[in-house]
């Protein structure tokens, strides 16, 4: 990716903080969110960052938050305790232009500098150019985790413009649980009439299964608030014809969506796993208590 190129829209702000304390995750496993920057290029149709709560505008107007490693290990010095930072919630670390910036890079040698566990949430295969870091973190505890939502790379396409396709996804998966790390599959969100079916959901599993995966996180149904449903409703007039009423219909102004047969889905999903001896859970990071903290 050319950074000269027009149709590359950035900028670089400054940012007061890059860890955001949260409450302890019993889905993620995670204690201290990091994002590197605002926007994300991936284009996902269903993106929940697209919301208006989150006031982040255009999405596709990336901005590097050009401070953000020496704050990092400002705040990483300052730390009592140790918790997994986890980064990906509201952008992908690995979208196109860290390939260029590196910034996700060096985040990471600050984590590895200062023995903290990470959990990295991701659709970017460009990870596995971090992959030597990686391999240091994990002598802490280090998660990759894949969010894949369709087996079929032509809808992939569809529902994640930008990413790299699931194939692609699956192969980056394969080549970090080769290289020992602690890998696996966030499998969400699922569109209803679109990807919840058993048939994507079985694919799905088995082919992470064959690509080393050691968990399988499920989420089925959608989120959608305002301004995100808005984005989704004019993204299926454009590529799924009759979908936006189908869901105006079925769903109105509903935070989650799901079809009335998610719990059949879900009996699917974990009658596969537990044929594959697949953890629907992660192993989270279990490290020393402070000790001045144990005193009381």
């Amino acid at each position: 990716m050319d950074l000269n190129d027009a149709s590359v829209n950035f900028s670089e702000i400054k940012t007061k903080s890059i860890l955001s304390p949260v409450k302890q995750d019993d889905y993620f496993g995670i204690r201290y969110n990091m994002n590197l920057y605002r926007g994300c290029q991936h284009g996902c149709i269903y993106c929940d960052s697209r919301s208006k709560c989150y006031q982040l505008g255009e999405l596709s107007r990336i901005r590097i938050k050009k401070n953000a490693t020496d704050l990092l290990r400002k705040e990483l010095k300052g730390k009592r305790q140790k918790g997994t930072i986890g980064t990906g919630s509201m952008n992908d670390p690995y979208m196109p232009l860290e390939k260029v910036l590196g910034l996700t890079r060096r985040a990471l040698q600050a984590i590895a500098d200062f023995k903290f566990p990470i959990h990295i949430i991701t659709k970017g295969n460009i990870i596995t150019r971090d992959l030597d870091i990686i391999k240091d973190i994990s002598k802490t505890y280090a998660a990759a985790s894949f969010t894949i939502t369709t087996f079929d790379d032509n809808l992939a396409r569809k529902l994640e413009p930008a990413a790299p396709l699931s194939s692609e996804r699956f192969h980056a998966l394969y080549e970090l649980s080769r290289q020992g790390i602690y890998t696996g599959i966030t499998l969400m969100p699922l569109l209803p009439h679109i990807n919840d079916n058993a048939e994507n959901i079985s694919n799905i599993v088995r082919k992470a299964a064959d690509s080393g995966a050691q968990y399988i996180l499920p989420a089925f149904g959608v989120s959608l608030r305002e301004g995100s449903r808005d984005y989704l409703f004019k993204t299926f007039d454009q590529k799924f014809p009759g979908m936006k009423e189908q869901y105006q219909s079925q769903f109105g102004n509903r935070f989650s969506c799901y079809n009335d047969h998610c719990k059949q889905l879900y009996d699917v999903f974990y009658n596969l796993i537990a044929k594959l001896n697949m953890p629907g859970k992660m192993k989270f990071y279990s490290g020393p208590v402070d000790s001045q903290l144990s005193l009381f």
